[in-house]
């Protein structure tokens, strides 16, 4: 099993020196889809890890539901992203978003939904070219309006029914909609990657001290899943912390 973390390349002399396997950037950051010239090669060969995932997709100023959406606009940048992700060798992003992805209020909500499906059908042929596989990030309800669960989540993978489009298993959104495990569960053989953080102040595992992940992982194990598993917290000191989480994360990993 791999473990990473969700921070950028800048820091990852610290994540290698701590004992963690990869960097998981941000991808509008990485990537630089709204522009037309790209140097990011440039950061990918000074990292000192590899950077197999990268999430927050899509900008909350392109809007991917609501009267507002542009797919010729959606296409432009998913197309740059895409091509960069294929590049550096970044297969798996993470499509969460909540800013881009977000009902307005008072839209049609089936008519959102149709909205999300048009969107992954469109970048799913340019993922597939470029070897990368997107994952759907069910988001808590404070967070975001549409995909709040695993099992909503899942009902666009069905719908699509794609090699190249998945679901994320997010701890710390899973307990905030207090989502049953047996949702997990029952869609074990789509599930593609998974982030790591404690309910109690979104902090890195272990550090809350009320956070046991056993019974998500015992479930991953049953699943065989052999994907990634980062770790996305906030105010994460690597230098501080980054030794004792990855200890925390294994042990309980071993102990499931």
């Amino acid at each position: 099993m791999r473990f990473g973390i969700c921070t950028k390349l800048e820091t990852a002399d610290a994540v290698k020196e701590a004992g963690w396997d990869f960097v998981e950037e941000n991808a509008q950051g990485l990537f630089r889809g709204l522009e037309a010239s790209w140097a990011g090669q440039v950061r990918v060969m000074t990292s000192a890890l590899p950077i197999p995932s990268a999430n927050t997709l899509v900008p909350g100023s392109l809007k991917i539901t609501g009267p507002e959406v542009s797919q010729d606009r959606l296409r432009e940048y998913m197309t740059r992203v895409l091509e960069r992700a294929g590049q550096i060798g970044t297969r798996i992003l993470v499509f969460g978003s909540a800013g881009a992805r977000n009902v307005p209020d008072g839209f049609d909500r089936e008519k959102a939904k149709q909205q999300i499906l048009d969107f992954i059908k469109l970048i799913l042929p340019m993922a597939q070219k470029n070897g990368v596989t997107i994952v759907a990030e069910p988001l808590n309800k404070q967070e975001c309006n549409i995909l709040n669960t695993v099992a909503e989540t899942m009902e666009y993978v069905r719908a699509i029914n794609h090699p190249n489009f998945k679901c994320l298993v997010d701890s710390y959104h899973l307990w905030m909609e207090n989502e049953p495990l047996a949702n997990v569960v029952e869609n074990l053989a789509f599930i593609k990657h998974v982030h790591l953080a404690d309910k109690d102040g979104r902090v890195a595992p272990g550090l809350s001290g009320t956070a046991d992940y056993r019974p998500l992982f015992k479930a991953l194990k049953a699943g065989k899943y052999e994907g990634l598993i980062s770790v996305e917290a906030l105010d994460f000191d690597i230098v501080k912390d980054g030794k004792r989480v990855l200890e925390f994360v294994k042990k309980q990993w071993q102990e499931a």
